[in-house]
């Protein structure tokens, strides 16, 4: 069975409409070590044997280089006939949030895919860090002043002189993208969040039907980083009773509620029996009783600033209710500057 797509309704009549098709493959795992990379291209190149279409990276996952090979390579043996039946989406890395930074950002990702245009630019947190700070742990001291507006124009430039057919942002909250939304010239077409059924975003997917900006949900398995503890999707009795109901996986369940809620979904795999499992979701549906047992799960964030920080960083983190929703003028002290990015 095809994968479905979604029309992008935030978009310029420029560009005109794309379809986003409901099921990626992420390739994102920091760090990108050496060794992983004949395994993640030939897992790209059998997903697209397989169907799939959109791909997602980023700048700080260091593999857009490995799908560009991978596309290369599919359009050689005739897995696809252009470049224009995929998806690829990546993203800018805080320490190119700067409006002069945005385009020759997007450039070097476009280098790297060898590719002329994205289909979906996104700035990967609402943050910017000193030029040539990556990886987490962050500290304090390299996290400066944000400011979105004058980012979002250089996500509109890149738009404009057609390197991103559409723009979007990862990691925002709802009060941030009502922020972006009051003054963005060209608004968002999609964000991308962690979404899982212990994760639902009730409240962002509501603002953002209302709203016409398409949701994409990354870590829909819950997530596959040991690091940030246990997995409560995959480990969810209330999603394998489920499951063991349906004849289903844990993993189909997860990803049929997400594509249930209308929101797209990024699956990070390189096993390729999982990878052609994850596409057999769309061909049954979950019950009523089903979803309203899901919707009662316990929610629980797992990506969240605090694991990106260093333990200093972190300790000056405020609480999300006393975070100022003001906008700061002149340079901001460092708790400033951490309430800036939660908000």
């Amino acid at each position: 069975m095809a994968i479905p797509e979604v029309i992008l309704s935030s978009t310029s009549p420029a560009t005109g409409a794309r379809a986003i098709p409901v099921l990626g493959m992420g390739t994102g795992m920091v760090p990108f070590t050496p060794e992983q990379r004949p395994a993640t291209k030939h897992a790209i190149l059998r997903a697209i044997e397989l169907g799939y279409r959109h791909f997602d990276t980023a700048a700080i996952y260091q593999s857009e280089d490995v799908l560009g090979e991978a596309i290369a390579e599919a359009l050689q043996a005739g897995l696809i006939h252009s470049r224009a039946e995929l998806f690829i989406t990546s993203k800018i890395w805080c320490a190119d949030a700067h409006r002069d930074q945005v385009v020759p950002a997007i450039r070097e990702s476009l280098r790297n895919l060898k590719l002329d245009y994205l289909d979906l630019y996104l700035i990967h947190w609402p943050m910017r860090l000193k030029a040539g700070e990556s990886y987490p742990p962050i500290e304090s001291h390299h996290i400066l002043p944000f400011d979105l507006k004058s980012v979002w124009e250089g996500m509109e430039e890149c738009h404009r002189l057609g390197l991103a057919k559409h723009i979007g942002v990862s990691n925002f909250t709802t009060w941030k993208l009502a922020e972006l939304l009051r003054y963005a010239k060209v608004p968002p077409a999609a964000v991308q969040v962690e979404m899982n059924p212990t994760w639902q975003q009730k409240k962002l997917r509501e603002f953002c039907k209302d709203k016409g900006v398409h949701v994409i949900a990354y870590s829909p398995l819950g997530g596959q980083d040991t690091f940030m503890g246990k997995n409560l999707v995959m480990e969810s009795q209330v999603l394998k009773d489920i499951a063991k109901a349906k004849g289903k996986t844990v993993a189909q369940v997860s990803l049929r509620w997400v594509y249930e809620q209308g929101a797209s979904m990024i699956v990070k795999t390189l096993n390729k029996e999982r990878i052609e499992e994850n596409m057999k979701i769309f061909d049954w549906e979950l019950s009523e009783e089903d979803k309203h047992k899901i919707s009662q799960l316990p929610q629980c964030k797992r990506v969240t600033l605090r694991s990106m920080l260093s333990t200093e960083a972190a300790s000056n983190l405020p609480d999300e209710d006393e975070n100022s929703r003001e906008t700061n003028v002149g340079i901001p002290s460092r708790r400033q500057r951490l309430a800036q990015v939660m908000d």
